[in-house]
């Protein structure tokens, strides 16, 4: 029997080597996904941040909690409103977030493997946490639902399993407090993601696992963990329906079909991790030919394979089962069974395996631990080997974080390895379209449009680009067939409204715009678009409304700020305009008009000071801004400072010498100076320019 202090040093130095294994992995993980941190938002994180009301407006938590418009991941979106309190829109914390979440559910990966009794735990972690598929997952910021969602799903599991660990000997039973607070956990779990909603087959898998035998008993601890993931699945199948809008032609699958759908992923996924190339975020989207029958064999092989790891679970059968069927568990929810929106797109994506990768690729690394010695030897060939794929798992998948930096890097990459995305092309146009190159944007919409010619989302696009380069005719025929193709299109409706309120088709852009935010009530950009058409109509106290809204839904909207400051200027309430002059400012501080406006009421207010630093500050922004010469150099000749006033009118007179206004005031400051000949030289020649002006100075 050794000493009790030699037992302590071993525990010291195991304890030691767990802390060191453990920061090894973290640090893999923070040095593969690091270029992320730099990168930018992309795609929908517009809808589930930037632009998300509950995010960003001033309702958020009561409607994230007591609405239907958090969609389906409430616990997500009141982590995204808590990182914009701390942090506005700066997208680097949110990458940070991501990451940090990410490695903390592969320790947690680690330790539940290892509760679990499998070997190559570690090792297992690593491949899972460092593999390229994982890339979509803590790359992209809307995604924060699957690292966050695995935290409490990991914790669910551990917990868990630690309740019933005693049953192996005992009675069976689980143990109260861990049971509770596994159950607390795949609740939180729930609440971040639905696709969570397999806990309960996962967990019963362990249990199976632990004891390697079946008992009803099972099913009566698990019944509330399966009645909170009944209750997710039919809220998320009502979502999908009625709020993604995943139904019509494209979802309307046969039962074979499906099958066909679900056989044809299953075997996808497990070929992506066992070779990663290519990864694409928006792959192929398969064709499915009704009665087929040969294309059902894939699905048919799943279930023999899955079958034959069942009748031989007693020996090798064993681990083989447990790591397929907790694989297709958690993969079922998108197989196809069930319409998901973003099959429109694609029927695989890689975010959708996250947590059901754990399976095959723990089960890789439990029969490549086999191999290895008792003892660690770096210079062993199966240890090398090992490292050498993590290493290059790790490489593979920082190269593919670059491609996140922005939604023009995402979709040309895209493009360049899957040229038939329509979408790819629909999103890097919108991108383009955001940068004035329109051009380029009108391109890549005609190629969306020619993949699917019934691609609504196109259609309207193309119209966008008609209509900015002014070709209105055009841009109403093309908003008006994307409604043809889809009546429910709110951003085709907005658009159309716009073209016919241009065309001077007034009542008829009023219903549109109506339509438009009816179909979606918190649609900022159709309230500020509707405000514009309404100021140009003189209908100043109606556009202030609805810039008003505008704000109040997106409150980063600096335009509708600007705008709304304006409109109230109009109305003389020059308290609510330099409010949102400020803010229009502090979210675009690069907004001249913006400046040279809040200096004008501050000047009226008598906040001289205040005033002459915004005429500075816009003329910093445009020196070609002739209005804020004219303006600053108006207030420093009132404030007693002529020779200041004076090189400001000069300035403006460089950029334009026939400016009959600049002269004469450019001849009051010279009298004020005591340059009386230029002055009058300059009040003569403004009196030439223009008649109207007074007779004398």
């Amino acid at each position: 029997m050794a000493p009790a202090g030699n037992t302590s040093a071993r525990e010291l130095r195991s304890r030691k080597r767990e802390w060191i294994a453990a920061a090894i992995l973290v640090a893999a993980i923070f040095a593969t996904f690091q270029p992320s941190l730099s990168a930018g938002f992309i795609w929908d994180d517009d809808t589930h941040v930037t632009a998300n009301p509950r995010v960003i407006g001033p309702l958020g938590f009561r409607e994230i909690w007591s609405t239907t418009a958090a969609n389906y991941f409430p616990l997500v979106l009141t982590h995204f409103r808590i990182l914009h309190a701390i942090w506005g829109l700066d997208p680097l914390p949110y990458h940070a977030v991501n990451i940090a979440l990410h490695a903390l559910a592969a320790l947690l990966c680690w330790r539940v493997l290892r509760r679990l009794g499998i070997p190559g735990a570690w090792l297992a972690a690593a491949v899972w946490a460092l593999h390229p598929v994982q890339v979509e997952s803590v790359a992209w910021i809307s995604e924060l639902k699957n690292t966050q969602s695995a935290i409490f799903y990991l914790l669910a599991a551990w917990f868990f399993i630690r309740s019933v660990a005693p049953a192996r000997s005992a009675a069976l039973r689980p143990a109260l407090v861990p049971w509770l607070l596994a159950l607390v956990c795949a609740l939180l779990a729930i609440l971040s993601k639905p696709s969570t909603v397999m806990l309960p087959v996962a967990l019963l898998l362990s249990w199976w696992w632990l004891t390697r035998t079946w008992r009803w008993s099972y099913l009566g601890w698990l019944s509330p963990f399966l009645a909170l993931s009944l209750a997710a699945s039919l809220w998320t199948i009502w979502e999908q329906k009625f709020h993604a809008g995943a139904v019509g032609s494209e979802w309307n699958y046969t039962l074979m079909e499906r099958g066909i759908i679900a056989g044809r992923a299953a075997w996808f996924y497990l070929g992506k991790l066992l070779w990663p190339h290519p990864i694409i975020f928006v792959y192929p989207r398969w064709q499915v030919t009704a009665g087929d029958l040969f294309a059902l064999i894939p699905f048919l092989l799943a279930l023999i394979v899955l079958f034959v790891a069942w009748r031989r679970r007693a020996g090798v059968g064993g681990p083989v089962f447990f790591a397929l069927a907790y694989f297709a568990a958690l993969i079922f929810p998108v197989l196809g069974f069930f319409n998901v929106y973003y099959f429109r797109y694609s029927f695989v994506a890689d975010h959708f395996q996250y947590l059901a990768s754990i399976g095959p690729l723990a089960l890789a690394a439990a029969g490549w631990s086999a191999l290895l010695p008792a003892h660690f030897n770096w210079r062993h060939p199966a240890y090398a080997l090992a490292a050498a794929v993590v290493v290059g798992l790790a490489l593979t998948s920082r190269h593919e974080t670059f491609s996140y930096r922005s939604n023009e890097t995402l979709f040309r990459r895209v493009i360049a390895r899957n040229p038939g995305a329509g979408m790819a092309h629909n999103n890097l146009g919108n991108a383009l379209l955001a940068d004035d190159r329109i051009d380029e944007a009108g391109a890549h919409f005609q190629i969306a449009q020619r993949l699917n010619p019934r691609d609504a989302d196109a259609t309207n696009n193309v119209g966008s680009v008609l209509a900015a380069r002014g070709d209105h005719a055009g841009a109403r025929v093309q908003f008006e067939r994307a409604l043809q193709l889809q009546p429910d299109h709110f951003d085709a409706h907005n658009n159309l409204a716009g073209a016919l309120a241009s065309a001077g088709r007034w009542n008829e852009a009023v219903k549109h715009y109506a339509e438009a935010i009816r179909l979606k009530p918190d649609f900022a950009n159709a309230h500020y678009n509707w405000g514009n058409d309404l100021f140009r109509r003189g209908e100043v106290a109606e556009a202030a409304k609805h810039y008003a809204r505008a704000v109040t839904i997106e409150p980063a909207f600096a335009l509708a700020h600007y705008n709304l400051g304006v409109a109230l200027a109009e109305l003389k309430q020059p308290a609510g305009a330099m409010e949102h002059y400020r803010r229009a400012i502090d979210l675009m501080p690069d907004n001249a008009d913006a400046h040279q406006n809040l200096a004008l009421l501050l000047q009226e207010n008598g906040q001289t000071a205040a005033a002459l630093t915004h005429f500075e500050r816009a003329l910093y922004i445009d020196p070609n801004l002739l209005s804020a010469y004219n303006n600053l150099g108006t207030l420093l000749r009132k404030t007693g400072r002529p020779a200041e006033a004076i090189r400001r009118f000069e300035e403006a007179l460089r950029l334009k010498p026939d400016a009959a206004e600049i002269q004469f005031n450019l001849s009051l400051a010279l009298r004020d100076a005591g340059r009386e000949t230029e002055a009058k030289a300059y009040f003569e020649s403004a009196r030439r320019l223009k008649p109207g002006l007074p007779q004398e100075f």
